[in-house]
């Protein structure tokens, strides 16, 4: 009766160490994948990779519509303050409001920003730096009392 206890014991333990391994191995592919689909749409888009704490679907938003901007604007080199607003106007209004963006060939920075909404990007020869704030409801002041 004991023996049959440990025997089922032990298969339980190896079954435990299978689901954790094939769930470890699943984990290293899916990273695999995403690394090997963001080098992907660099290589296509012209884009080094520099930070980012972002989803990878907003990832390949931003750089698509960065290269979009680029290159369907009216004339031939958009301003960086055109393209900084025009990004800024799409994240907020796809991904809701206090999204900030900086464009450039050099800049310096130092933000604080919302978990998981930075991303900064080279595209062409130009820098992105595109990343949401906090949003506090500004409330007015309680009266004076005298």
């Amino acid at each position: 009766m004991e023996k049959e206890k440990e025997k089922e014991q032990e298969q339980n333990l190896m079954k435990k160490n299978a689901i954790t391994n094939a769930q470890h191995h699943n984990h290293n592919n899916n990273n695999n994948n995403t690394l090997m689909r963001m080098a992907s749409i660099a290589i296509n888009l012209n884009v080094r990779l520099k930070s980012s704490d972002m989803p990878l679907y907003m990832q390949e938003h931003a750089l698509h519509c960065t290269r979009s901007l680029i290159t369907h604007h009216p004339s031939n080199k958009p301003t960086h303050t055109h393209l900084a607003r025009q990004l800024k106007k799409e994240f907020d209004s796809t991904y809701g409001p206090a999204w900030h963006c900086v464009i450039g060939t050099s800049f310096g920075s130092y933000v604080s920003h919302t978990g998981g909404a930075f991303f900064y990007f080279s595209i062409d020869s130009l820098s992105v730096l595109l990343f949401k704030t906090e949003v506090y409801l500004a409330t007015p002041p309680p009266p004076l009392t005298n």
